[in-house]
C-alpha cells in the first residue's frame, strides 16, 4: 500500500506533525500536541527505516498511546496554576454575593435572584424581598444566611 501523494510516507507524517502543532494552538487543549508528537515519532521513523503504511499506522498508534500516557502523568506532576482557580465554578464564584429572596424560603427552600437570574436556595425561612448572603452551595443550590 502506497501513499497518494508524490511525497515520501515520513514527509507526510511530519506535515500532520506540524498540522497538529497548529491546531493545539489554534485551539489550545492541551491533546493535540501530544498527537503532533507521535506523527513526528513517526516520521522519524519512517524516515530511518522502510516501513510499510500499515506499520507506520502501527508505530503511530504506540506512539500516541505513549505519548498521551506520558503527558496525562506529566500533567498530574506538575498542574498548571490559574490566577483564577474559580473561573469555572460558577457557584463558588458566588459565595459573599449579596442575594435578594424572589420566592419565600420556607422549610428551607426557596429561591433568590443573582443578578439577571434566579437560583435555587437553602437556609433560614425568609419572606420575599428579604436581602441574603450566599455562603455556600450544594450542587446548584445555593446555602444562603439572612442578614
Amino acid at each position: 500500500m502506497e501513499f497518494p501523494f508524490d511525497l515520501d510516507p515520513h514527509w507526510i507524517w511530519l506535515i500532520a506533525a506540524i498540522v497538529l502543532a497548529i491546531a493545539e494552538i489554534i485551539a489550545p487543549g492541551f491533546f493535540l500536541i501530544w498527537l503532533a508528537a507521535a506523527a513526528a515519532v513517526t516520521g522519524a521513523v519512517a524516515f530511518l527505516l522502510d516501513l510499510s503504511v500499515p506499520l507506520q499506522a502501527l508505530v503511530f498508534a504506540i506512539a500516541a498511546l505513549a505519548a498521551v500516557y506520558a503527558g496525562r502523568r506529566y500533567m498530574a506532576a506538575f498542574p498548571a496554576s490559574s490566577p483564577d482557580p474559580l473561573l469555572n465554578d460558577r457557584v463558588a464564584r458566588l459565595v459573599g454575593e449579596i442575594v435578594t429572596v424572589v420566592e419565600p424560603i420556607g422549610d428551607g427552600h426557596g429561591r433568590v435572584k443573582v443578578g439577571d437570574g434566579v437560583w435555587n436556595a437553602t437556609g433560614p425561612d425568609m419572606p420575599t424581598g428579604a436581602r441574603a448572603r450566599v455562603v455556600g452551595a450544594k450542587g446548584s443550590t445555593l446555602i444562603v444566611e439572612q442578614l
